[in-house]
């Protein structure tokens, strides 16, 4: 039996039982906030239960090592959608110590790419498209540097509302403890 067949006999189940009744909510944040964190499979449980979220309080957004690396793209987007068109009223950025993106080396993840069957070929494709493999590849050496670095894209983004605060957190994936960066309230 396969992984995707275990979860779709499992989802019948779910669904047959009306499991989901328990999850109701709307599409808006129940607690006006959004939140960027990371992807890290210890979070998943831990930040919300951490924050006090219940299903329905906030958007999560995720993405490794909660960085905003690129100030048009996709987790940006979804933070801007989430602001002005699902009512969100504050951004957190959550990072966490251990992350995965602290030791994140570009040539070694290059090298797993050639040995799952990425080309030669495709890597200079990118590079004579002016991509810098590495430096997008890249992760970071201090996760407090990198929520900042977050925060700031989003203070800085000519299309964020400057009156929605931005805070930026850091959690222990252990014990959830939660430890300020950035208090979002006290740079207004």
């Amino acid at each position: 039996m396969t992984l995707l067949h275990d979860i779709l006999k499992h989802n019948e189940t779910f669904v047959a039982e009306k499991q989901y009744e328990q999850y109701a909510t709307s599409k808006f944040p129940d607690k006006k906030i959004v939140v960027l964190t990371c992807m890290d499979t210890r979070l998943i449980e831990l930040l919300p239960k951490a924050m006090n979220f219940k299903n329905g309080d906030a958007k999560i957004v995720k993405s490794a090592g909660a960085i905003i690396n690129h100030p048009f793209g996709g987790i940006m987007r979804s933070i801007l959608v989430a602001v002005y068109e699902l009512q969100a009223d504050e951004v957190f950025v959550v990072g966490h110590h251990d992350c995965g993106m602290s030791s994140i080396d570009p040539e070694k993840m290059m090298e797993k790419m050639k040995e799952r069957g990425i080309s030669e070929e495709t890597f200079a494709t990118l590079r004579n498209a002016a991509i810098d493999l590495e430096e997008y590849l890249r992760g970071f050496e201090n996760v407090e540097e990198s929520v900042r670095h977050s925060v700031e894209m989003l203070k800085s983004h000519p299309l964020m509302d400057k009156k929605v605060p931005v805070h930026g957190l850091v959690i222990d994936p252990a014990t959830g403890k939660l430890t300020t960066v950035e208090d979002g309230y006290s740079t207004k």
